[in-house]
């Protein structure tokens, strides 16, 4: 019976509504105050039911809610026969929790249209080769696809055959078409506009890059802030609070019409309902732009950030280097480059390719005993001789002597802004070569916006040469530059920074600089939503994007900010109810639920327009 009349709330604020019309018609134009009162009773007793049943619900979970303060008050105004009263405060009770409803609604709409756009089947390659529509949730690991003209792409996987045109808004936020040929990836939840192509699937069902999407921004959305935790301490004191005070009124006035008022007044709907309303909204405007805001506390935590540090490779620079400069030193030099790209190719490293890219084609040696250096580069064997591949400081541990003519080179090649790759074949120096990587299009724009928000302090840390970061560093404008930095030397300085009070964030790739994204108060991950950005950062810029880092700081700013506009709002009206009733002549219960139900929708709508956010400039 409780979940059938809960069911039912809509109607019954509607048959209230007609109900207190039919009251006021037949008074003022019937005379009639029989129709008058037991309209208005009726209507009383229909609209209290639902909410007594929320009330003892939440009773029975030990909990004084809204609910229970105007159940009281409305059961007290009926056995003082003011039934009018207690039948407009209950339908503006039901309408406003009506109206809540579809609005918050709508600050979820940036999810909704998420997950409206996961796919729901696939055409897999059967036994016999045809194609046959099934389940997406019956798609394994390895199976191949069918994608035509329209339709979304079921799973994350590598293009086999056929080439097309895909929007990729749901996963980057950018709506341009990407162009996908063989050996392409394709994202779940991505639609291709036009061609066909046949895929393989790599990651399925919630493995997907889109459900990792979904999973993080719901997880965002149910967690709370501290300002949310704090709120709901409040409340659930406060609540009982104004229960006792309205019985301390009645006690010592008698006047039970002005201790029921109390009550109805008191309520902290908009305080409740402020915080998350604006914390929901940032969080849906972030995932609809290509932010992903791992929850209400990173919002507050980021909107307050004074210094940003940023990984130099991947982040402020493209990430994909060539060789710019080469110098060459001995003989055998056709040996030496088959050498390095030996190596080279057993390193993933964006310099090694650059590297192999610029070597070429050539004789490949069997490498053996590899042994990475930390920070250094590669040390490994080909048949007898010993090959070091990396940095200055590499070839100093390898105690390989640096002529007068290769020191100058190397200075040279640091002031030119290189990043440095020496090779050296049993202790000799062979080969040295100077690799650029180009500065991302618009970077500088975006940190001159970061600087406007209010960031004080723009470092790079990068385990480049310190000439190429200092370049990197003027160029953009940066305040500190520090080169020949290794992963714990970055962890290092962000905690000296921290210890000198500066709150910090760190832009990184997610993969190298995880201890510096996890140690950092927040960690900022430039990627296309991999696992290993999901898992160690706060944010996430998808698509390696650095423009959105800007629109995501302007826009925890703004829900930070509207989310004290709320708390304000909230904590305001009900002084000034409070306040009009105990100084007032005109104040009654019916306005005080009136003006109570509209606060909520204010701090609602107020929040809503965080939908609506961009970044000025």
């Amino acid at each position: 019976m409780q979940r059938y009349i809960l069911s039912k709330k809509n109607s019954i604020t509607l048959i209230g509504a007609i109900l207190i019309a039919l009251a006021f018609f037949g008074r003022f134009s019937l005379d009639n105050m029989a129709i008058f009162n037991w309209s208005l009773i009726i209507a009383s007793i229909l609209g209290v039911a639902p909410i007594a049943i929320q009330a003892f619900q939440a009773l029975k979970v030990k909990v004084v809610s809204i609910d229970v303060l105007v159940t009281i008050a409305v059961i007290g105004a009926v056995l003082i026969q003011n039934y009018e009263e207690s039948a407009i405060v209950t339908f503006l009770f039901l309408f406003g929790s009506y109206l809540e409803q579809r609005t918050l609604n709508k600050t979820r709409s940036a999810i909704k249209e998420l997950t409206e756009l996961a796919p729901e089947s696939a055409l897999k390659q059967m036994e016999n080769g045809e194609f046959e529509e099934v389940d997406v949730d019956d798609v394994d690991e390895g199976d191949i696809l069918l994608v035509k003209t329209g339709a979304k792409v079921p799973v994350d996987g590598t293009v086999l055959t056929g080439e097309g045109h895909i929007n990729e808004a749901s996963i980057t936020g950018e709506s341009v078409p990407v162009s996908k040929r063989v050996d392409s990836e394709v994202f779940a939840g991505s639609i291709l506009e036009n061609g066909t192509i046949q895929i393989r699937a790599d990651r399925v069902g919630e493995d997907t890059t889109f459900g990792r999407i979904i999973e993080l921004v719901e997880e965002a959305q149910d967690s709370k802030s501290g300002a949310e935790r704090f709120i709901d301490r409040f409340s659930k004191y406060y609540t009982p609070a104004v229960l006792v005070l309205g019985f301390i009124v009645w006690f010592f006035s008698k006047d039970i019409e002005l201790a029921i008022t109390i009550l109805v007044l008191g309520c902290p709907g908009a305080l409740v309902i402020g915080v998350p309303v604006s914390n929901v909204a940032g969080i849906g405007n972030g995932a609809r732009n290509g932010v992903l805001l791992k929850g209400s506390e990173v919002i507050n935590d980021f909107s307050r950030v004074d210094t940003i540090v940023f990984d130099k490779t991947g982040t402020l620079t493209v990430g994909n280097p060539e060789v710019a400069e080469k110098e060459f030193y001995g003989n055998n030099t056709e040996e030496i480059l088959g050498y390095l790209a030996s190596v080279e190719r057993e390193s993933d490293h964006p310099l090694a390719k650059a590297v192999l890219q610029d070597i070429g084609e050539t004789t490949f040696y069997t490498v053996e005993e590899t042994e990475v250096v930390k920070g250094g580069g590669i040390v490994a064997k080909i048949g007898v001789h010993r090959i070091a591949v990396g940095n200055v400081a590499l070839m100093e541990k390898e105690n390989v002597k640096l002529s007068e003519k290769a020191k100058k080179d190397v200075e040279r090649f640091e002031k030119n802004g290189n990043s440095l790759v020496l090779t050296a074949v049993d202790g000799e120096l062979n080969v040295l070569m100077g690799i650029r990587d180009q500065i991302r299009p618009g970077v500088k724009k975006d940190l001159q916006k970061l600087k406007k928000l209010g960031v004080k302090n723009l470092v790079v840390l990068s385990g480049d040469n310190q000439g190429t970061v200092d370049l990197v560093a003027r160029e953009l404008g940066l305040t500190e530059a520090h080169g020949h930095m290794l992963p714990e030397g970055k962890s290092a300085y962000i905690e000296k920074m921290q210890a000198k009070g500066q709150l910090i964030a760190f832009v990184g790739d997610g993969v190298n600089d995880s201890p510096s994204l996890a140690l950092a108060d927040i960690g900022i991950a430039m990627g296309s939503g991999t696992d290993v950005a999901i898992e160690t950062s706060d944010v996430v810029l998808m698509n390696s994007d650095f423009s959105r880092l800007p629109h995501a700081l302007g826009l925890t700013k703004s829900t930070s900010r509207n989310m004290k506009q709320n708390i304000t709002i909230a904590v305001g009206v009900v002084l000034v109810l409070l306040a009009s009733l105990l100084f007032s002549e005109w104040m009654n219960m019916s306005i005080g639920m009136l003006v109570h139900e509209a606060s909520i929708l204010i701090v609602i709508l107020n929040g809503m327009r965080l939908l609506r956010y961009r970044l000025r400039g």
